[in-house]
Parts: C-alpha cells; structure tokens; sequence
C-alpha cells in the first residue's frame, strides 16, 4: 500500500518544529524494554547529529520520541530510518523494526511537555509500573520540575 505524501511544515517561521515519532519492532513483538536494548539507544540518541532529541521511551514494542530537526524541513523519515539502522549496527537484533513510522508534528496548540506527560504514562497505562517515574527506559524532561529543555 503507497505511503499518503508527505504534508510540508507550515508552522510560522518562529514557532518550532517537534515531531512525536513512534517507531515499532515488526508484527510489535516485545522486546525493547530491557537494559541491552535501552543501552543500545542511548548509544544510538548522540549519532541523529541532525536532530534535538527531548526525549525518548522504550515500550516493549516501540519507542517513542519528541525530537526537532536543526534544518527544518528535515523529514522524520529519515530520523526514524537512520535511528533503526544504526540500532541494528550496533545490536544486529534477531528480530525487525516494522517499516516506516508514525510521527506527528505538534501544533501551536500542543506543548512539547504535555504530549511528554503522555507518553510517559504509558507504562503505568499497560500495567507496567505503578507512576511514571518508576519506568527505567525513559530520558529527557526532567518528571519532576516539568521544565522543556532550553
């Protein structure tokens, strides 16, 4: 099935540009929440030299991101494609990333931290932890002064 084109970024100019990507394992099979794979993430955050990540979360069948791309118009695409490779190169998984992503680029109306709030609550949503806070393959926002990233 074809992919829908992608929608260019008509944000005003002084508005920044975050996207939430979600990245899934094929046929979402669990096995990202766990030291070796959050480890191997963490590795891989430091190489998208052409992205800001705020922040990430691993569930065990897919990971999310609030990340913004230093050139604008920077397709997600690639972020999640570059993501996924160097990942494999690093950890040559036996299992697969499903095929492209899903991302959303926040509007005005949406704050990088609420849609933080959010996906750190996955966890405790899947019955995984109890608060948010307990969940060990997550980074960025700092939970508990609620403060974006300068």
């Amino acid at each position: 099935m074809a992919r829908p084109p992608r929608i260019p970024n008509k944000l005003p100019w002084d508005y920044p540009t975050i996207y939430f990507i979600t990245i899934c394992t094929k046929e979402r099979f669990k096995i990202l929440d766990n030291p070796l794979c959050w480890t191997t993430c963490m590795t891989v955050f430091p190489r998208l030299t052409r992205w800001s990540l705020f922040a990430a979360l691993a569930m065990p069948d897919h990971v999310h991101f609030l990340a913004t791309p230093y050139q604008r118009d920077e397709s997600p695409k690639n972020f999640s494609r570059w993501f996924k490779r160097w990942f494999n190169d690093i950890l040559h998984p036996p299992w697969d990333w499903q095929d492209g992503s899903f991302d959303h680029l926040l509007r005005s109306r949406e704050s990088a931290q609420q849609k933080w709030e959010y996906i750190r609550h996955n966890p405790v949503r899947a019955g995984l932890v109890s608060r948010p806070e307990d969940w060990p393959y997550q980074t960025g926002f700092n939970a508990h002064t609620k403060q974006e990233p300068g």
